[in-house]
């Protein structure tokens, strides 16, 4: 068998749409300056698909910040990675600003979130050791796991009556090893918006001997009374040993951070492979994130403003009777009953004709016969842009219950 068969027999489970869904569904332009409204196929959108949170992606200071550093800099320096050559001041400014940000002794810069987070998998753990995590985890933690050679064990999302009997099963195997006890969780879950239950497993400590990590993408920012994240939502930041951090959300930059312990960090600075073999962070990267963040510690206004949006749209889309589950945080889905080809007719028709640009979450990422349209609202949204936005809803609600929408073919995108 030629290992390029698969190309054509075995497209995979998102790729199996790609000829109907590319360039719409899949793969989609946004053009434009970031913002609530951007242009899609060459026409407005009010647009509730990205992850600016507080709405620094076109803050001025941030834009300032920006164009002065790739002046001083361009985009090459440091050249190499940061144990070689690619280690400056400020790279090591920006970690001690995060880890003073989140409450931890020490920070460490990771070039890209995804893959820092399945090299601090790597190194934290050996054969011996055992794995605890959440059943909902990021695909970034799941290939993660794909690399420890030990033992995992899988509880269901947020259930700490099953966290408690696999916390029993590792720490009976890790007794046999002589290995550890890692529990991994999120503090806030992107898809539908809710959070670990980090207090409650915290307490578990008590019980158990194990270290947590936490993916705190979403949370970072945005959770807690100065924005440190989710542990700081809980009270938790000591009971949480290994936090992580993305700067691809409410920064709205690139890149990221893990936070722990000197001991740990330092560790980690010597043997997450993915950072160790890559290019260092550029400069101007490194100091639009320090002006990032400064705008975190300073602008709590714009928190606000968020959570003033995310109340109003979570309150709105309840009261018209759509189904939003248990989010705690802005992360917004919204759950319908349908088959593929029709949610692909509900979000064409909110795109075509409501001009609103939105995620869509089919089979398999969920469960057959349930859609998740998934809205993120931000600090640059309106209460008017809400009322719009509930009131098309609830049209298009009515009318995937009444049968409008096709339900035995995809939408037509080529056809617009």
């Amino acid at each position: 068998m030629d290992i390029f068969d698969k190309v054509n027999n075995q497209k995979g489970n998102i790729g199996q749409y790609a000829k109907q869904a590319h360039g719409y569904f899949a793969f989609p332009k946004l053009e434009g300056e970031i913002n609530s409204r951007m242009t899609f196929r060459g026409k407005e959108v009010l647009t509730w698909s990205l992850n600016n949170y507080i709405g620094l992606a076109n803050h001025p200071e941030v834009r300032k910040a920006d164009a002065e550093s790739a002046e001083k800099w361009g985009l090459a320096y440091p050249m190499g990675a940061r144990m070689m050559s690619g280690q400056t001041s400020r790279h090591e400014e920006l970690e001690a600003q995060l880890a003073d940000f989140v409450g931890k002794p020490d920070a460490f810069l990771l070039n890209f979130g995804y893959q820092g987070m399945l090299s601090i998998i790597d190194a934290l753990v050996n054969r011996h050791d055992v794995i605890v995590y959440d059943s909902e985890s990021h695909a970034c933690i799941m290939d993660g796991l794909r690399l420890h050679q030990g033992k995992r064990f899988v509880y269901p999302h947020n259930d700490m009556e099953n966290l408690h009997k696999q916390l029993e099963r590792a720490t009976k195997w890790a007794e046999n090893t002589g290995g550890g006890i890692l529990v991994i969780t999120e503090g806030v879950f992107g898809m539908a918006g809710d959070l670990g239950k980090l207090d409650e497993i915290v307490a578990m400590k008590e019980e158990f001997n194990f270290r947590l990590l936490v993916d705190d993408a979403h949370g970072f920012g945005v959770m807690g009374p100065t924005g440190a994240g989710a542990p700081e939502h809980f009270g938790v930041q000591d009971g949480v040993d290994v936090l992580f951090g993305t700067f691809a959300k409410a920064m709205a930059g690139i890149g990221a951070f893990v936070a722990c312990d000197e001991d740990v960090c330092g560790y980690l600075r010597y043997n997450m492979r993915s950072q160790t073999f890559a290019k260092s962070l550029p400069m101007p990267i490194v100091e639009g994130s320090i002006k990032r963040l400064e705008l975190l510690r300073t602008k709590p206004e714009l928190r606000e403003q968020l959570f003033t949006i995310s109340n109003a749209l979570q309150k709105g889309l309840t009261e018209a009777g759509l189904e939003i589950g248990c989010t705690q945080s802005p992360v917004t889905p919204v759950y319908l009953s349908g088959s593929v080809a029709e949610g692909t007719q509900v979000t064409m028709d909110l795109r075509e004709n409501y001009n609103i640009f939105c995620s869509i979450v089919v089979y398999p990422v969920i469960p057959k016969g349930q859609l998740l349209l998934r809205l993120i609202p931000t600090a640059t949204h309106t209460l008017e842009d809400v009322e719009y936005t509930v009131n098309a809803f609830k049209d298009v609600a009515t009318k995937l219950k009444e049968g409008k929408y096709s339900n035995e073919k995809f939408a037509d995108i080529f056809k617009q």
